[in-house]
């Protein structure tokens, strides 16, 4: 594949606990395989070192053991209506997340077969 010309989308991110479950999963791997199944490009999962959410209740990595529910941000770059398809998806599901859509161009740059 060759360098596209960018896209006008939006970067969607999910803000999760890292032990939250939904239907048996994680929420952030019940969020990757929703995105799977609707064939969206690509998405990433990154945990934060320390947060704190609505209720105030901070969480954090200590030196010498791991906070036991670290924030999660969950992310994608995505055409406005994939996103609102997911969003959909995920208040048909009732689950409960805070989530950030903001405008965002993205692309490719250079040779896909480099990868």
């Amino acid at each position: 594949m060759t360098p596209q010309t960018p896209i006008d989308g939006v970067q969607l991110r999910f803000y999760v606990h890292m032990h939250a479950r939904h239907d048996g999963l994680l929420v952030s791997e019940w969020l990757l395989e929703l995105a799977k199944r609707q064939k969206l490009g690509g998405c990433s999962v990154f945990r934060a070192i320390a947060g704190f959410g609505r209720h105030g209740v901070l969480h954090e990595e200590a030196f010498f053991e791991l906070a036991d529910d670290l924030p999660v941000v969950v992310e994608f770059l995505l055409r406005e209506s994939e996103a609102e398809a997911l969003l959909q998806q995920v208040r048909d599901a009732d689950v409960s997340l805070v989530y950030a859509l903001v405008p965002a161009r993205f692309g490719l740059l250079g040779n896909e077969g480099n990868r």
